[in-house]
Formats: structure tokens, C-alpha cells, sequence
């Protein structure tokens, strides 16, 4: 009896596991947005001018999530003139390759007055970002973050107390179109500096510069609250604070810096990083970055917190300022120090160091493969075609088709693109970096890279002169859909047959943007492994509309059944449906 009893507890108790194993310990949630996206009048920088918000705001309500959660964002374009797009960037979209919401490449724009549903599971905790990608309306203030947590019972392997968001962002105030058409004027008209630097959507412009008649009194108005103040961060003294750092300027490299304290990098583009002190935290647009900060300074006073353009001459735009406010101080309460001036714009060397001091932390490291089946190297140029200027990938300018390629390749619409494909590298014996190239090749194109599913590529990132004389510009790469391995920097010309010796190959960080600094060269390795057609592209807005990109196509047969919410442009036409 004894024995048949213990038998049935024990039955009981397996039943009892087995139940547990086949229930989820905590079930993925959906996370509902509704959007209503439009234009208002917004004072950013103490300028009135035309910003682009969402539910009123710019930046963009935060998602917050959880890992493996479901996002579904309902938003609505109330432009009245004018499309949209959203991308959801750092996001691999596995599986729902048609809602990385890039209009041309998987999807087609949302037309004003309509209704579009984004729906895609966060499958990694990390820190990413969402704009807008429809011409160049990001730097009209369409953007926002998304946080995504680790599961219940896991955490990160660095402490702090408090979790705070920041977006570095620059500001002009000449509108996107006003750009646009002087970027593809003859004559060319470059877009210029821009005129503020905001802190988490705040800056303050010098009404006394403005050099716009208007009849607008209240054109620039340095009293409107939303611009009386500098973005305020109040801290705790004796706390450590993660701060989220994103960078979604439309031309500016930016230095951060606090007055008077370290900050330790652990976190970029979502994967943890080794710790690495810093005083300024260089960051390029399209990048986000952890870092920790302990107020451990005087906590009577309170300090600035600054942010300047480094790889271009600032002298036409002022410092974007915050203040580091230590409680119980009053948040406007100035410091009774003058803001930090930054690092020499045009010093390099700060910049790669910490670009090549960035490695995967110990117990989160993802070996690359220690070999590519495919190497492809990407001239960066400045090209004159047409009487136009434009920037160019191997002296081929990027267009956009009429159809969008994920459609286009998932239905073999075959002659909406062209199906030549583009070069694989450049005249790498014969061409100088150094010098002003005439470039007669080059042409507009539309063709794209066509990869083996699951193969192995190795992009090199090669930086060259532009059409000014003695002028290198930087360039953040951004890839969509995936992440990638940083295997190395250098400076100069790539040298295909001994570079790749000094490949780090033991513990590259993972991100999916990255800079290619002033005549060097960046090394990237990554996995096709996520079927669909993804956009490469530089982050600089005017770089990537004069033609600063690539798309990759793989495993284009494994794509599910598209939806119809992404047709209705281009040889889709009538075929919508919400």
C-alpha cells in the first residue's frame, strides 16, 4: 500500500512538471499603439517651423517591451499631402520582412488619410530606435525609441538604479522639401550646417542670428516653454544611472559629454559591450548606446551636460546644452560653470579609439565564422552625373523603383528593376583615395546584391575623397534586418590580401550601424539568414536621398505570403487593402 501510494504521489507530481514545461512561465505580451501622425507648429530650438509628430509628440512616445513580445502599431497618416513610412530600426523583423517599414524596399508608403497596421514580435532586449523612412522626413522630427527587456529572471550583467532615455538629434529650418529640391538642383544646393543641436527634442537658438525676414513676430521666440529651458535630467546623488543614448541627427556627428563625471559604455546597438570609460561618448547617427553614470560629483550645484559636432566645422552651430540636476537643487537652476566646449572637431584619433576599443562582453560573445564565402567591397564617392551631384557605392548612384524590390522579387515582376548586377568592387590597384576623382562611370542604378541564403558576406566599407579637395566626410552604415560583426578599422586603402590577418575573429562587437571614418576603411561580416530584401544605406539623410545605398536580397522563396497592406504603388496598383 505504501509503495502504490508514493507511486501515485510521484505520477502526480511528473504530471504536475510536465504541465509546467508545456506552459510558458510568462506569456509574451501584445503591446497595442495607436499613432495619428501629423504636421504642428513646434518651437524646438525657439524657431517656429512645421515638425512632424505623433499623438502631438516629437520625439515619439517610447515603446517600452519585453522580450518576445508583439508590437502592433495602428498608425495613421494625417499629413493631408504627404506619405509616410515607419522603420523600426535595430528590429530584424524575422519573419515579417514587410514590416521593416521601408518605403520603396519592402513596402509601399502610407498614403495621407489611411490607416496602417505594423505588427512584428522584439525577439532581443536591447535599446533601438523608430522613424521615419519616406524621403527625408526623419529630421523633420518623426522618431522615437523602443526599450526592450530581458525576460522575467534575467538580468543584465551591470547594475544601476535608474533608467533614463536620451535622443540626440540636429535641427534645420528649412524644411524637407526646401532641401530636397536644392539637393537635386542644378546648380547643386548643399543642405548646409544645421542651425541647433536638440537634447531629447530641446535647444535654444540665437533669435539675433536669424537671417529669415518674416512676417511672423513671433518667429523666434525665446520665451516659448518649449525652449525657455535646456532638457533637464534630475539625478539622485549617490545613484548610478543607465542612461540610453541614441543618435538620429540628419547630417552631425556628435560628442556627449557630462561635466565632471565618467560615463561607462556596456551597451551598443543592443548587445552588451566590454566596459569602456569615457569622457565623451562619440556617436553617429542611426547608433544607441547604454551607458552608466554615477552622480557622485557635488551635489549643491548642478552641471551641463553638452553635446557638439565632431568630423565637420561647428562653427555655424552652437553647442546643444542640458543640465545634470542633482535633487534637490531646482532643475533650472544654471551651473556656475560655462558649458563644456567638446573635443577638436577634426581630431580623428579620439574617434577610432573608440570605435576599435569596443569588444562583446565576456559571457555574451558571438563568434563570426571564421571564414566569408563572399567578400564585397563598397567604394564610397561623391559623383557629378547628369550635371547632378550625388553621392555613389562603385560609381553607381542608388534610386528607389516604383515598385518596392520585396514585392517585386516575391512576385518575379522582374523588369521593374534592373536585373544587372551591381559591381562587386572598384579599380582597387589603380584608384587614389586621397585625391579628387572624375569618376566618368557613373551612372544612376537600381539593380541589387543577390545573396546566397545562409552564406557568410564580408562587406568593406572603403571612404574616399569627395569632389572638394582635401575633404574626407564620415559615413554611418546602417543595415537592415540583421546585425553584424565589426571585424576591423584602418586607415587608408583596404589591402584585400593582409588586412583581413589582423581581423578581430575572438570577440567583435555586434551592431548594425557603424562608421567609416575619414579615408579608412570599416570591415563587417555577416549571416544571410533572414529571408527578404534589406536596405544598406548611409544614415545621413541628404547622403542616402543623393544615393548613398545598397539592397541585399536572400531567401526571397522562404518569405511567406505578402499582405496587401504594403501593395498599392508601382505595378500594385489596386491591389491594397488595409
Amino acid at each position: 500500500m505504501i509503495c502504490l501510494s508514493r507511486c501515485r504521489s510521484f505520477v502526480l507530481v511528473l504530471c504536475f512538471f510536465l504541465a509546467l514545461m508545456n506552459f510558458p512561465a510568462a506569456d509574451a505580451r501584445i503591446r497595442r499603439f495607436k499613432w495619428d501622425v501629423r504636421y504642428e507648429y513646434r518651437s524646438p530650438d525657439c524657431v517656429k517651423k512645421l515638425a512632424i509628430t505623433i499623438n502631438g509628440q516629437s520625439p515619439g512616445p517610447t515603446i517600452k517591451a519585453q522580450q518576445g513580445d508583439t508590437i502592433i502599431v495602428e498608425l495613421t497618416n494625417s499629413l493631408m499631402t504627404e506619405n509616410v513610412a515607419i522603420h523600426w530600426h535595430g528590429i530584424r523583423q524575422k519573419g515579417t520582412p514587410w514590416f521593416d517599414g521601408t518605403e520603396g524596399v519592402t513596402q509601399c508608403p502610407i498614403l495621407p488619410g489611411t490607416t496602417f497596421k505594423y505588427q512584428f514580435v522584439v525577439d532581443r532586449a536591447g535599446t533601438y530606435l523608430y522613424h521615419a523612412h519616406y524621403g527625408m522626413q526623419r529630421e523633420a522630427g518623426l522618431y522615437g525609441s523602443i526599450h526592450v527587456s530581458l525576460p522575467d529572471g534575467v538580468s543584465e550583467p551591470f547594475r544601476y538604479d535608474y533608467d533614463r532615455n536620451i535622443i540626440l538629434t540636429d535641427w534645420y529650418h528649412k524644411s524637407t522639401y526646401e532641401q530636397a529640391v536644392g539637393l537635386a538642383s542644378v546648380p547643386f544646393q548643399w543642405v548646409g550646417e544645421p542651425q541647433s543641436l536638440l537634447i531629447h527634442g530641446k535647444g535654444r537658438f540665437n533669435c539675433s542670428k536669424l537671417t529669415t525676414t518674416s512676417l511672423d513676430a513671433g518667429l523666434c521666440n525665446v520665451t516659448n516653454p518649449e525652449c525657455s529651458s535646456p532638457f533637464t535630467l534630475t539625478v539622485v546623488p549617490g545613484k548610478t544611472y543607465r542612461l540610453r543614448i541614441s543618435s538620429l541627427t540628419a547630417l552631425s556627428a556628435l560628442s556627449f559629454q557630462i561635466e565632471g563625471h565618467n560615463m561607462t559604455i556596456v551597451e551598443a546597438d543592443g548587445y552588451f559591450v566590454e566596459p569602456v570609460v569615457v569622457q565623451n561618448l562619440f556617436i553617429y547617427s542611426g547608433e544607441t548606446y547604454s551607458v552608466l553614470v554615477k552622480a557622485d560629483q557635488d551635489p549643491s550645484r548642478n552641471y551641463w551636460a553638452t553635446t557638439n559636432i565632431v568630423s565637420r566645422d561647428p562653427s555655424n552651430t552652437p553647442p546643444g546644452l542640458a543640465i545634470w540636476n542633482y535633487y534637490p537643487n531646482h532643475p533650472r537652476r544654471r551651473p556656475s560653470t560655462g558649458p563644456l566646449t567638446g573635443p577638436a572637431w577634426n581630431d580623428t584619433a579620439p574617434r577610432k579609439a573608440q570605435s576599435k576599443a569596443l569588444r562583446a562582453r565576456q559571457g555574451y560573445v558571438h563568434p563570426p565564422p571564421p571564414m566569408s564565402d563572399r567578400v564585397i567591397v563598397f567604394l564610397n564617392t561623391q559623383n557629378q552625373i547628369n550635371e547632378r551631384r550625388h553621392w555613389s557605392v562603385n560609381n553607381v548612384s542608388f534610386t528607389l523603383p516604383h515598385t518596392p524590390y520585396l514585392i517585386a522579387l516575391k512576385e518575379n515582376l522582374t523588369h521593374v528593376f534592373d536585373q544587372t548586377p551591381p559591381p562587386t568592387g572598384y579599380d582597387f590597384l589603380n584608384y587614389d583615395i586621397n585625391i579628387v576623382q572624375p569618376n566618368k562611370n557613373a551612372t544612376l542604378g537600381n539593380g541589387i546584391y543577390r545573396l546566397d541564403f545562409n552564406s557568410t558576406v564580408d562587406i568593406i566599407l572603403q571612404n574616399a575623397n569627395t569632389m572638394t579637395p582635401n575633404n574626407s566626410e564620415t559615413h554611418p552604415w546602417h543595415l537592415h534586418g540583421h546585425d553584424f560583426w565589426v571585424l576591423g578599422y584602418g586607415d587608408g586603402k583596404f589591402d584585400l590580401f593582409n588586412d583581413p590577418k589582423n581581423y578581430n575573429l575572438l570577440d567583435p562587437v555586434l551592431k548594425n550601424t557603424v562608421p567609416v571614418h575619414p579615408r579608412g576603411w570599416t570591415a563587417l561580416r555577416f549571416r544571410a539568414d533572414n529571408p527578404g530584401a534589406w536596405l544598406f544605406h548611409c544614415h545621413i539623410e541628404s547622403h542616402f536621398f543623393m544615393g548613398m545605398g545598397v539592397v541585399f536580397a536572400e531567401g526571397v522563396d522562404k518569405v511567406g505570403k505578402l499582405p496587401s497592406s504594403i501593395m498599392g504603388c508601382g505595378e500594385t496598383l489596386g491591389r491594397h487593402s488595409p
